[in-house]
């Protein structure tokens, strides 16, 4: 986040591994330059915002939560569970997507099982401490993208520097933690209940999006992303689109965006204020909807 997206970080000393970005949380809100939290847009000027599709939706927050994570270490092998257990495991569904900035020589994501890999073989694995063995193993490249969906067994390795876009939730589960201990030298707490009851054993094998003729990387009932490098008009007056800038710098309505930025244009902005140029041909920027 410091040297590839020129990041002022809050602390020299310490590690950060994530920035939120877009975020409705009651602790980490955030706010316009006029002062006003992004629950506050939510709650009281939804239709001017986010448009007239958007003002019935049950969701008492902004529906999603958009992050980046800089992986400077393999994170933890966890899992996030699907809508039919989060309340009974009193936590929050989430479904999410990864978009990788940027991948060192080697980098590696881990998502979803091997095949063949069962429950009992997987459970095998936890006592014996060797999860990586049976997690599926991909290649990470600068510009791929991975879904993933509730239930999918997951981890980002080291060298990565990753746009996730998920479900407004912070319910984590971590199943394996590579046998290590965090910075206060003991080991992390694991959810090894929880995740058991999350994780989807028929899942196996994934692999990364294909990226469709019109830019879409993901579409599903939470999010639409799409990757785009082209100089024209976001989306249409009466929409609400969240632009996110993972190479170069652009301009939109006289504010100049760089990698790293984030800019939520209100339903309310007119055609000509949604124009969108690109600073050169390395410029590229994810536009982020949220499906009526």
């Amino acid at each position: 986040m410091e040297t590839l997206l020129g990041a002022a970080l809050p602390d020299a000393t310490t590690p950060f591994g994530e920035a939120w970005a877009i975020s409705d949380r009651p602790e980490a809100q955030s706010v316009t330059a006029a002062g006003l939290s992004l629950h506050e847009l939510w709650t009281n000027h939804r239709e001017a915002i986010f448009g007239k599709a958007l003002l019935d939706a049950k969701n008492p927050t902004f529906p999603l939560l958009m992050k980046i994570l800089d992986a400077c270490d393999d994170l933890s092998i966890q899992v996030h569970p699907p809508a039919s257990m989060a309340a009974a495991l009193k936590g929050e569904p989430k479904t999410e997507m990864w978009f990788i900035a940027h991948s060192d020589p080697g980098a590696k994501i881990y998502a979803g099982l091997k095949p063949g890999v069962t429950r009992e073989r997987f459970e095998t694995a936890l006592q014996n401490g060797t999860v990586a063995e049976v997690v599926h193993v991909i290649e990470a490249r600068t510009g791929d993208c991975l879904f993933i969906p509730s239930g999918r067994v997951h981890a980002i390795g080291a060298g990565l520097l990753i746009y996730e876009i998920q479900q407004n939730s912070d319910t984590t589960y971590r199943v394996f933690d590579w046998n290590r201990v965090g910075l206060d030298g003991k080991p992390r707490a694991l959810h090894v209940q929880e995740s058991m009851q999350s994780i989807d054993f028929a899942d196996f094998k994934p692999q990364v999006q294909q990226i469709e003729a019109d830019g879409t990387l993901v579409k599903c009932d939470y999010f639409d992303v799409r990757l785009c490098d082209q100089a024209g008009v976001v989306g249409e007056t009466g929409e609400c689109v969240t632009l996110a800038v993972v190479n170069g710098q652009i301009s939109v309505s006289g504010t100049i965006l760089k990698a790293g930025d984030f800019a939520l244009l209100p339903a309310c902005m007119d055609a000509k204020s949604r124009q969108v140029t690109p600073a050169n041909a390395a410029s590229q920027w994810l536009e982020i909807r949220i499906p009526a």
